[in-house]
Protein backbone atom coordinates (compact mmCIF):
# COMPACT_ATOMS: atom_id res chain seq x y z
CA UNK A 1 0.00 0.00 0.00
CA UNK A 2 1.50 3.31 -1.04
CA UNK A 3 1.30 6.04 1.57
CA UNK A 4 0.05 9.37 0.30
CA UNK A 5 1.64 12.52 1.61
CA UNK A 6 1.44 16.20 0.66
CA UNK A 7 5.15 16.48 -0.10
CA UNK A 8 5.59 17.23 -3.78
CA UNK A 9 2.96 16.66 -6.36
CA UNK A 10 2.59 17.26 -10.06
CA UNK A 11 0.54 20.23 -11.12
CA UNK A 12 -1.56 18.01 -13.34
CA UNK A 13 -3.99 15.18 -12.71
CA UNK A 14 -3.26 11.79 -14.32
CA UNK A 15 -5.15 11.19 -17.53
CA UNK A 16 -7.14 8.07 -18.30
CA UNK A 17 -4.52 6.80 -20.78
CA UNK A 18 -2.29 4.24 -19.07
CA UNK A 19 -1.26 2.32 -22.17
CA UNK A 20 -1.71 -1.42 -22.88
CA UNK A 21 -2.95 -3.53 -19.92
CA UNK A 22 0.30 -5.52 -19.75
CA UNK A 23 2.35 -2.33 -19.56
CA UNK A 24 -0.01 -0.83 -17.00
CA UNK A 25 0.12 -3.93 -14.80
CA UNK A 26 3.89 -4.40 -15.01
CA UNK A 27 4.79 -0.80 -14.17
CA UNK A 28 1.85 -0.06 -11.81
CA UNK A 29 0.94 2.99 -13.91
CA UNK A 30 -2.66 3.38 -12.81
CA UNK A 31 -1.92 2.07 -9.29
CA UNK A 32 0.48 4.97 -8.79
CA UNK A 33 -1.91 7.50 -10.27
CA UNK A 34 0.12 8.12 -13.40
CA UNK A 35 -0.40 7.91 -17.15
CA UNK A 36 1.59 6.97 -20.22
CA UNK A 37 1.97 10.63 -21.16
CA UNK A 38 3.25 11.63 -17.73
CA UNK A 39 5.79 8.79 -17.69
CA UNK A 40 7.17 9.72 -21.11
CA UNK A 41 7.30 13.40 -20.22
CA UNK A 42 8.86 12.76 -16.82
CA UNK A 43 11.44 10.41 -18.33
CA UNK A 44 12.51 13.05 -20.83
CA UNK A 45 12.75 15.73 -18.12
CA UNK A 46 14.95 13.41 -16.04
CA UNK A 47 17.22 12.83 -19.04
CA UNK A 48 17.58 16.51 -19.88
CA UNK A 49 18.24 17.29 -16.22
CA UNK A 50 21.26 14.98 -16.24
CA UNK A 51 22.28 14.97 -19.91
CA UNK A 52 25.24 17.19 -19.03
CA UNK A 53 26.85 14.18 -17.31
CA UNK A 54 27.83 13.10 -20.84
CA UNK A 55 30.05 16.18 -21.02
CA UNK A 56 30.93 16.64 -17.35
CA UNK A 57 32.10 13.10 -16.54
CA UNK A 58 34.58 13.03 -19.47
CA UNK A 59 35.99 16.39 -18.34
CA UNK A 60 36.72 14.88 -14.92
CA UNK A 61 37.61 11.25 -15.63
CA UNK A 62 38.95 11.82 -19.14
CA UNK A 63 41.48 14.56 -18.37
CA UNK A 64 43.12 13.31 -15.15
CA UNK A 65 46.31 11.24 -15.31
CA UNK A 66 47.47 8.32 -13.20
CA UNK A 67 50.86 7.89 -11.54
CA UNK A 68 52.41 7.04 -14.92
CA UNK A 69 51.04 10.14 -16.63
CA UNK A 70 48.49 8.12 -18.62
CA UNK A 71 44.84 8.93 -19.24
CA UNK A 72 42.01 6.49 -18.50
CA UNK A 73 42.18 5.42 -22.16
CA UNK A 74 45.70 4.09 -21.52
CA UNK A 75 47.22 6.76 -23.75
CA UNK A 76 49.78 9.25 -22.43
CA UNK A 77 48.29 12.71 -22.01
CA UNK A 78 50.91 14.24 -24.30
CA UNK A 79 53.03 12.71 -27.04
CA UNK A 80 55.82 14.24 -29.10
CA UNK A 81 55.35 13.48 -32.79
CA UNK A 82 58.07 14.16 -35.38
CA UNK A 83 56.56 15.81 -38.44
CA UNK A 84 59.71 16.63 -40.43
CA UNK A 85 63.13 14.95 -40.73
CA UNK A 86 66.49 16.16 -42.02
CA UNK A 87 67.05 14.18 -45.27
CA UNK A 88 70.79 13.81 -44.55
CA UNK A 89 71.00 13.16 -40.80
CA UNK A 90 67.42 11.90 -40.39
CA UNK A 91 67.18 14.07 -37.27
CA UNK A 92 63.86 15.54 -36.17
CA UNK A 93 63.61 19.13 -37.35
CA UNK A 94 60.09 20.03 -36.21
CA UNK A 95 58.56 17.99 -33.39
CA UNK A 96 54.96 18.64 -32.36
CA UNK A 97 53.34 17.99 -29.01
CA UNK A 98 50.09 16.07 -29.47
CA UNK A 99 47.45 15.82 -26.72
CA UNK A 100 45.43 12.62 -26.47
CA UNK A 101 42.70 14.19 -24.37
CA UNK A 102 40.36 14.65 -27.34
CA UNK A 103 40.23 10.96 -28.16
CA UNK A 104 39.96 10.04 -24.48
CA UNK A 105 37.07 12.47 -23.91
CA UNK A 106 35.20 10.81 -26.79
CA UNK A 107 35.78 7.37 -25.27
CA UNK A 108 34.57 8.39 -21.82
CA UNK A 109 31.56 10.25 -23.23
CA UNK A 110 30.38 7.22 -25.21
CA UNK A 111 30.90 4.84 -22.28
CA UNK A 112 29.21 7.27 -19.84
CA UNK A 113 26.06 7.52 -21.96
CA UNK A 114 26.01 3.79 -22.77
CA UNK A 115 26.30 2.56 -19.17
CA UNK A 116 23.83 5.19 -17.93
CA UNK A 117 21.35 4.05 -20.57
CA UNK A 118 21.66 0.33 -19.93
CA UNK A 119 21.57 0.56 -16.13
CA UNK A 120 18.71 3.08 -16.11
CA UNK A 121 16.62 0.76 -18.27
CA UNK A 122 17.44 -2.19 -16.00
CA UNK A 123 16.43 -0.11 -12.98
CA UNK A 124 13.11 0.55 -14.69
CA UNK A 125 12.53 -3.12 -15.47
CA UNK A 126 13.69 -4.55 -12.14
CA UNK A 127 13.35 -1.74 -9.61
CA UNK A 128 10.31 -0.22 -11.40
CA UNK A 129 11.08 3.05 -9.67
CA UNK A 130 11.58 6.45 -11.37
CA UNK A 131 15.22 6.96 -10.45
CA UNK A 132 17.85 7.04 -13.19
CA UNK A 133 21.49 6.01 -12.91
CA UNK A 134 24.65 7.67 -14.18
CA UNK A 135 28.25 8.32 -13.21
CA UNK A 136 28.21 9.84 -9.73
CA UNK A 137 29.59 13.34 -9.36
CA UNK A 138 31.82 13.60 -6.33
CA UNK A 139 32.81 9.96 -6.58
CA UNK A 140 34.29 10.56 -10.03
CA UNK A 141 36.23 13.58 -8.72
CA UNK A 142 37.54 11.54 -5.78
CA UNK A 143 38.59 8.85 -8.24
CA UNK A 144 40.24 11.21 -10.73
CA UNK A 145 42.02 13.63 -8.42
CA UNK A 146 42.78 11.59 -5.29
CA UNK A 147 42.92 7.89 -6.19
CA UNK A 148 44.18 7.63 -9.78
CA UNK A 149 47.34 9.73 -9.16
CA UNK A 150 48.48 7.13 -6.60
CA UNK A 151 48.13 4.10 -8.91
CA UNK A 152 47.34 3.23 -12.53
CA UNK A 153 43.91 3.88 -14.03
CA UNK A 154 43.18 0.13 -14.43
CA UNK A 155 43.96 -0.34 -10.72
CA UNK A 156 41.73 2.63 -9.77
CA UNK A 157 38.84 1.23 -11.80
CA UNK A 158 39.47 -2.12 -10.14
CA UNK A 159 38.81 -0.45 -6.79
CA UNK A 160 35.50 0.88 -8.11
CA UNK A 161 34.54 -2.67 -9.10
CA UNK A 162 35.49 -3.95 -5.63
CA UNK A 163 33.43 -1.20 -4.02
CA UNK A 164 30.44 -2.23 -6.15
CA UNK A 165 30.93 -5.89 -5.25
CA UNK A 166 31.01 -5.08 -1.53
CA UNK A 167 27.82 -3.00 -1.78
CA UNK A 168 26.13 -5.76 -3.80
CA UNK A 169 26.98 -8.26 -1.06
CA UNK A 170 25.52 -5.86 1.52
CA UNK A 171 22.33 -5.70 -0.54
CA UNK A 172 22.04 -9.46 -1.03
CA UNK A 173 22.51 -10.02 2.71
CA UNK A 174 19.83 -7.31 3.25
CA UNK A 175 22.27 -5.32 5.40
CA UNK A 176 21.88 -2.24 3.23
CA UNK A 177 18.09 -2.24 3.64
CA UNK A 178 18.50 -2.91 7.37
CA UNK A 179 20.55 0.29 7.66
CA UNK A 180 17.78 2.19 5.89
CA UNK A 181 15.22 0.72 8.28
CA UNK A 182 17.38 1.81 11.24
CA UNK A 183 17.11 5.50 10.33
CA UNK A 184 14.28 7.17 12.29
CA UNK A 185 11.43 8.65 10.25
CA UNK A 186 12.19 12.16 11.50
CA UNK A 187 15.73 11.98 10.12
CA UNK A 188 14.42 10.70 6.79
CA UNK A 189 12.42 13.90 6.45
CA UNK A 190 15.57 15.87 7.21
CA UNK A 191 17.34 13.96 4.44
CA UNK A 192 14.63 14.84 1.92
CA UNK A 193 14.61 18.52 2.89
CA UNK A 194 18.41 18.65 2.76
CA UNK A 195 18.44 17.12 -0.70
CA UNK A 196 15.88 19.71 -1.79
CA UNK A 197 18.18 22.54 -0.72
CA UNK A 198 21.12 20.72 -2.31
CA UNK A 199 19.30 20.35 -5.65
CA UNK A 200 18.37 24.03 -5.64
CA UNK A 201 22.00 24.97 -4.97
CA UNK A 202 23.20 22.69 -7.78
CA UNK A 203 20.91 24.55 -10.16
CA UNK A 204 21.99 27.99 -8.96
CA UNK A 205 25.69 27.13 -9.17
CA UNK A 206 25.43 25.31 -12.53
CA UNK A 207 23.87 28.43 -14.01
CA UNK A 208 26.40 30.77 -12.42
CA UNK A 209 23.61 32.60 -10.59
CA UNK A 210 25.50 31.88 -7.35
CA UNK A 211 29.30 32.00 -7.54
CA UNK A 212 32.27 32.17 -5.24
CA UNK A 213 33.20 35.79 -4.76
CA UNK A 214 34.72 38.04 -2.15
CA UNK A 215 32.60 36.14 0.35
CA UNK A 216 31.64 32.45 0.27
CA UNK A 217 29.02 33.08 -2.38
CA UNK A 218 27.57 36.02 -4.26
CA UNK A 219 24.94 36.80 -6.86
CA UNK A 220 26.17 36.41 -10.43
CA UNK A 221 29.29 38.39 -11.26
CA UNK A 222 30.29 40.81 -8.53
CA UNK A 223 26.76 40.81 -7.15
CA UNK A 224 25.10 41.55 -10.50
CA UNK A 225 23.45 39.63 -13.32
CA UNK A 226 25.86 39.98 -16.25
CA UNK A 227 26.08 38.11 -19.55
CA UNK A 228 23.70 36.37 -21.95
CA UNK A 229 23.91 32.89 -20.34
CA UNK A 230 22.84 34.22 -16.95
CA UNK A 231 20.03 36.14 -18.62
CA UNK A 232 18.86 32.89 -20.24
CA UNK A 233 18.74 31.27 -16.79
CA UNK A 234 16.68 34.13 -15.35
CA UNK A 235 14.24 34.17 -18.29
CA UNK A 236 13.74 30.39 -18.17
CA UNK A 237 13.35 30.40 -14.36
CA UNK A 238 10.71 33.12 -14.40
CA UNK A 239 8.91 31.41 -17.30
CA UNK A 240 8.92 28.08 -15.46
CA UNK A 241 7.57 29.63 -12.27
CA UNK A 242 4.74 31.26 -14.24
CA UNK A 243 3.91 27.99 -16.02
CA UNK A 244 4.08 26.04 -12.77
CA UNK A 245 1.71 28.27 -10.79
CA UNK A 246 -0.66 28.28 -13.78
CA UNK A 247 -0.42 24.44 -13.82
CA UNK A 248 0.73 24.16 -17.43
CA UNK A 249 1.19 20.53 -18.45
CA UNK A 250 4.80 19.63 -19.18
CA UNK A 251 6.06 22.94 -17.78
CA UNK A 252 9.53 21.59 -16.99
CA UNK A 253 10.04 19.97 -20.38
CA UNK A 254 8.83 23.14 -22.11
CA UNK A 255 11.24 25.20 -20.02
CA UNK A 256 14.26 23.04 -20.91
CA UNK A 257 13.49 22.90 -24.64
CA UNK A 258 12.56 26.58 -24.82
CA UNK A 259 15.69 27.60 -22.92
CA UNK A 260 17.85 25.50 -25.25
CA UNK A 261 16.32 27.08 -28.37
CA UNK A 262 16.84 30.56 -26.90
CA UNK A 263 20.46 29.71 -26.04
CA UNK A 264 21.18 28.34 -29.54
CA UNK A 265 19.79 31.51 -31.14
CA UNK A 266 21.80 33.76 -28.82
CA UNK A 267 25.04 31.84 -29.41
CA UNK A 268 24.52 32.06 -33.18
CA UNK A 269 23.97 35.82 -32.95
CA UNK A 270 26.51 37.00 -30.37
CA UNK A 271 29.06 34.14 -30.12
CA UNK A 272 29.32 34.01 -26.32
CA UNK A 273 31.71 31.04 -26.11
CA UNK A 274 32.46 28.89 -23.08
CA UNK A 275 33.61 29.88 -19.61
CA UNK A 276 37.24 29.10 -20.47
CA UNK A 277 37.23 31.84 -23.11
CA UNK A 278 34.92 34.16 -21.17
CA UNK A 279 35.26 33.21 -17.47
CA UNK A 280 32.57 35.58 -16.24
CA UNK A 281 30.05 35.69 -19.09
CA UNK A 282 30.58 32.42 -20.99
CA UNK A 283 28.36 29.33 -20.99
CA UNK A 284 29.13 27.37 -17.83
CA UNK A 285 29.38 23.90 -19.41
CA UNK A 286 27.91 23.12 -22.81
CA UNK A 287 28.12 25.72 -25.55
CA UNK A 288 24.80 25.57 -27.46
CA UNK A 289 26.23 25.29 -30.97
CA UNK A 290 27.19 22.67 -33.51
CA UNK A 291 30.70 22.94 -34.92
CA UNK A 292 32.16 21.34 -38.02
CA UNK A 293 34.85 19.46 -36.07
CA UNK A 294 32.38 17.50 -33.92
CA UNK A 295 32.42 13.76 -34.57
CA UNK A 296 29.14 11.89 -34.86
CA UNK A 297 30.78 8.47 -34.53
CA UNK A 298 30.95 7.06 -30.97
CA UNK A 299 34.31 5.82 -29.70
CA UNK A 300 33.63 2.54 -27.90
CA UNK A 301 37.25 1.73 -27.03
CA UNK A 302 36.49 1.59 -23.29
CA UNK A 303 34.05 -1.25 -23.95
CA UNK A 304 37.20 -3.44 -24.13
CA UNK A 305 37.19 -3.59 -20.33
CA UNK A 306 39.79 -6.37 -20.21
CA UNK A 307 42.37 -3.78 -21.28
CA UNK A 308 41.30 -1.13 -18.77
CA UNK A 309 40.52 -2.83 -15.45
CA UNK A 310 42.99 -4.41 -13.01
CA UNK A 311 41.21 -6.04 -10.06
CA UNK A 312 44.29 -7.09 -8.12
CA UNK A 313 46.98 -4.55 -8.98
CA UNK A 314 46.08 -2.05 -6.23
CA UNK A 315 46.68 -4.60 -3.49
CA UNK A 316 50.35 -4.68 -2.53
CA UNK A 317 52.19 -6.98 -0.17
CA UNK A 318 52.86 -4.56 2.69
CA UNK A 319 50.32 -3.79 5.40
CA UNK A 320 50.46 -0.03 4.85
CA UNK A 321 49.38 -0.34 1.19
CA UNK A 322 46.57 -2.69 2.11
CA UNK A 323 45.37 -0.28 4.81
CA UNK A 324 45.34 2.66 2.38
CA UNK A 325 43.47 0.66 -0.27
CA UNK A 326 40.86 -0.57 2.23
CA UNK A 327 40.39 2.96 3.59
CA UNK A 328 39.92 4.19 0.01
CA UNK A 329 37.31 1.50 -0.68
CA UNK A 330 35.54 2.47 2.57
CA UNK A 331 35.41 6.13 1.48
CA UNK A 332 33.97 5.14 -1.91
CA UNK A 333 31.52 2.74 -0.29
CA UNK A 334 30.17 5.25 2.23
CA UNK A 335 29.79 7.95 -0.41
CA UNK A 336 27.91 5.58 -2.75
CA UNK A 337 25.94 3.85 0.02
CA UNK A 338 24.44 6.93 1.62
CA UNK A 339 24.08 9.07 -1.52
CA UNK A 340 21.76 6.37 -2.86
CA UNK A 341 19.90 5.95 0.40
CA UNK A 342 19.17 9.66 0.64
CA UNK A 343 18.27 9.92 -3.05
CA UNK A 344 15.70 7.11 -3.21
CA UNK A 345 14.05 8.16 0.06
CA UNK A 346 13.81 11.76 -1.14
CA UNK A 347 12.44 10.76 -4.56
CA UNK A 348 9.99 8.35 -2.91
CA UNK A 349 8.68 11.18 -0.74
CA UNK A 350 8.59 13.55 -3.70
CA UNK A 351 6.39 11.17 -5.69
CA UNK A 352 4.24 10.00 -2.76
CA UNK A 353 5.78 6.54 -3.24
CA UNK A 354 6.65 5.72 0.37
CA UNK A 355 5.38 2.50 1.96
CA UNK A 356 4.18 2.37 5.60
CA UNK A 357 7.67 1.20 6.64
CA UNK A 358 9.11 4.50 5.36
CA UNK A 359 10.82 2.96 2.31
CA UNK A 360 10.00 3.12 -1.40
CA UNK A 361 8.31 0.06 -2.95
CA UNK A 362 10.68 -2.69 -4.16
CA UNK A 363 13.51 -1.22 -2.10
CA UNK A 364 15.61 -4.40 -2.29
CA UNK A 365 15.47 -4.47 -6.10
CA UNK A 366 16.25 -0.74 -6.30
CA UNK A 367 19.30 -1.12 -4.08
CA UNK A 368 20.49 -4.17 -6.00
CA UNK A 369 20.38 -2.36 -9.35
CA UNK A 370 22.16 0.64 -7.84
CA UNK A 371 24.92 -1.64 -6.53
CA UNK A 372 25.27 -3.42 -9.85
CA UNK A 373 25.60 -0.01 -11.51
CA UNK A 374 28.65 0.72 -9.36
CA UNK A 375 30.25 -2.46 -10.71
CA UNK A 376 29.30 -1.59 -14.31
CA UNK A 377 30.79 1.89 -13.96
CA UNK A 378 34.10 0.44 -12.81
CA UNK A 379 34.16 -2.28 -15.47
CA UNK A 380 33.65 0.22 -18.28
CA UNK A 381 35.88 2.95 -16.80
CA UNK A 382 33.24 5.65 -16.28
CA UNK A 383 33.53 5.73 -12.46
CA UNK A 384 30.88 4.36 -10.12
CA UNK A 385 27.34 4.78 -11.45
CA UNK A 386 24.68 5.59 -8.90
CA UNK A 387 21.10 6.82 -8.52
CA UNK A 388 21.11 10.50 -9.27
CA UNK A 389 19.18 13.06 -7.34
CA UNK A 390 18.17 15.06 -10.43
CA UNK A 391 15.63 12.28 -11.07
CA UNK A 392 13.43 14.33 -8.76
CA UNK A 393 12.88 16.73 -11.66
CA UNK A 394 11.18 13.98 -13.67
CA UNK A 395 9.12 12.97 -10.65
CA UNK A 396 8.05 16.57 -10.18
CA UNK A 397 6.80 16.58 -13.77
CA UNK A 398 4.78 13.40 -13.34
CA UNK A 399 7.02 10.31 -13.43
CA UNK A 400 5.95 7.65 -10.93
CA UNK A 401 7.07 4.31 -12.36
CA UNK A 402 9.94 2.47 -13.99
CA UNK A 403 8.45 3.25 -17.40
CA UNK A 404 9.95 6.72 -17.11
CA UNK A 405 13.33 4.99 -16.74
CA UNK A 406 12.84 3.21 -20.05
CA UNK A 407 12.39 6.61 -21.68
CA UNK A 408 15.38 8.13 -19.85
CA UNK A 409 17.62 5.13 -20.55
CA UNK A 410 16.65 5.04 -24.23
CA UNK A 411 17.53 8.73 -24.49
CA UNK A 412 20.95 8.03 -22.97
CA UNK A 413 21.55 5.24 -25.50
CA UNK A 414 20.52 7.57 -28.29
CA UNK A 415 22.93 10.13 -26.86
CA UNK A 416 25.79 7.70 -27.62
CA UNK A 417 25.06 8.33 -31.28
CA UNK A 418 24.06 12.00 -31.16
CA UNK A 419 26.37 13.46 -28.51
CA UNK A 420 26.73 16.78 -30.40
CA UNK A 421 22.96 17.35 -30.22
CA UNK A 422 22.85 16.44 -26.52
CA UNK A 423 25.67 18.90 -25.90
CA UNK A 424 23.50 21.67 -27.30
CA UNK A 425 21.62 21.75 -23.98
CA UNK A 426 23.34 24.33 -21.77
CA UNK A 427 23.24 24.06 -18.00
CA UNK A 428 21.55 27.48 -17.94
CA UNK A 429 18.45 25.91 -19.58
CA UNK A 430 18.29 22.97 -17.15
CA UNK A 431 19.22 24.74 -13.91
CA UNK A 432 15.84 26.49 -13.46
CA UNK A 433 14.14 23.09 -13.27
CA UNK A 434 16.48 22.03 -10.46
CA UNK A 435 15.76 25.25 -8.56
CA UNK A 436 11.99 24.71 -8.74
CA UNK A 437 12.33 21.04 -7.76
CA UNK A 438 14.43 22.12 -4.79
CA UNK A 439 11.65 24.47 -3.70
CA UNK A 440 9.06 21.71 -3.97
CA UNK A 441 11.14 19.31 -1.86
CA UNK A 442 11.86 22.00 0.75
CA UNK A 443 8.13 22.19 1.45
CA UNK A 444 8.57 19.04 3.55
CA UNK A 445 10.39 21.10 6.17
CA UNK A 446 7.06 21.65 7.97
CA UNK A 447 7.03 17.92 8.82
CA UNK A 448 10.13 18.26 11.06
CA UNK A 449 9.34 18.75 14.76
CA UNK A 450 11.64 21.70 15.41
CA UNK A 451 10.64 21.77 19.09
CA UNK A 452 12.14 18.30 19.60
CA UNK A 453 15.88 19.04 19.76
CA UNK A 454 16.79 15.35 19.59
CA UNK A 455 15.76 15.31 15.93
CA UNK A 456 15.72 19.05 15.12
CA UNK A 457 19.47 19.57 15.59
CA UNK A 458 20.50 16.49 13.53
CA UNK A 459 18.04 17.56 10.81
CA UNK A 460 19.52 21.06 10.87
CA UNK A 461 22.98 19.63 10.17
CA UNK A 462 21.61 17.40 7.42
CA UNK A 463 19.76 20.24 5.69
CA UNK A 464 22.54 22.82 5.90
CA UNK A 465 25.62 20.66 5.43
CA UNK A 466 24.36 18.87 2.32
CA UNK A 467 24.33 22.27 0.64
CA UNK A 468 27.35 23.88 2.33
CA UNK A 469 29.64 20.88 1.70
CA UNK A 470 28.03 20.04 -1.65
CA UNK A 471 27.66 16.42 -0.51
CA UNK A 472 24.64 14.30 0.43
CA UNK A 473 26.95 11.85 2.19
CA UNK A 474 28.59 14.46 4.43
CA UNK A 475 25.25 15.99 5.40
CA UNK A 476 23.74 12.64 6.28
CA UNK A 477 26.85 11.52 8.14
CA UNK A 478 27.01 14.63 10.30
CA UNK A 479 23.31 14.29 11.08
CA UNK A 480 23.73 10.66 12.17
CA UNK A 481 26.76 11.43 14.34
CA UNK A 482 25.03 14.39 16.03
CA UNK A 483 21.89 12.28 16.58
CA UNK A 484 23.90 9.58 18.36
CA UNK A 485 25.77 12.16 20.49
CA UNK A 486 22.54 13.84 21.61
CA UNK A 487 20.93 10.52 22.50
CA UNK A 488 23.99 9.61 24.58
CA UNK A 489 24.11 12.88 26.55
CA UNK A 490 20.35 12.65 27.13
CA UNK A 491 20.79 9.19 28.65
CA UNK A 492 18.85 7.52 25.83
CA UNK A 493 21.64 5.45 24.28
CA UNK A 494 19.41 2.36 24.44
CA UNK A 495 17.03 3.99 21.96
CA UNK A 496 19.73 4.04 19.27
CA UNK A 497 19.42 1.22 16.76
CA UNK A 498 22.62 -0.91 16.91
CA UNK A 499 23.18 -0.34 13.19
CA UNK A 500 23.24 3.42 13.74
CA UNK A 501 26.12 2.92 16.18
CA UNK A 502 28.01 1.15 13.38
CA UNK A 503 27.11 3.86 10.87
CA UNK A 504 28.20 6.65 13.24
CA UNK A 505 31.58 5.01 13.84
CA UNK A 506 32.12 4.45 10.11
CA UNK A 507 31.33 8.08 9.41
CA UNK A 508 33.84 9.20 12.03
CA UNK A 509 36.44 7.15 10.17
CA UNK A 510 35.24 8.72 6.90
CA UNK A 511 35.49 12.28 8.26
CA UNK A 512 39.00 11.70 9.65
CA UNK A 513 40.30 9.63 6.73
CA UNK A 514 42.75 12.39 5.77
CA UNK A 515 44.41 12.31 9.19
CA UNK A 516 44.43 8.51 9.16
CA UNK A 517 46.25 8.55 5.81
CA UNK A 518 48.80 10.98 7.30
CA UNK A 519 49.40 8.59 10.19
CA UNK A 520 49.81 5.72 7.74
CA UNK A 521 52.66 7.69 6.21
Amino acid sequence: MVQKSPCLSSPTQPSASVGPPVLNHFFFISARGSSLTREIRGGLVTFFSKANINALNPLIVGTAVDKNGNLVSGLPKYESWPIEFDPVTNAVITPVIHANTGATLAMVAAATAFIAGVMTILMGLIGRFPVALAAGLGINALLAYAIAPTMTWPQAMGLIVWEGIVITILVLTKFRKAVMDAVPQALRTGISVGIGLFIALIGLVDAGFVRQGSVMGELGVGGSIIGWPLLVFVVVLISLIIMWVKKVKGAMLIAILGGTILAVILEALVKVGNSEINPTTGWRLNVPELTSDQSWLPNLELMKFWDHVDMLGAFQADVRSWAIVLLTILALLLADFFDTMGTIVAIGKAGNLIEPDGNPPRTQQILLMDSMSAIAGGVFSTSSNTSYVESASGVADGARTGLANIVTGSAFLLAVLITPLVNLIPSEAVAPVLVVVGFLMLQQIVDIDWANLEVAIPCFFMVTMMAFTYSITVGMGLGFVVYVIIKIVKGKAREINPLLWVVAVLFLVYFFQGQLLVWLG
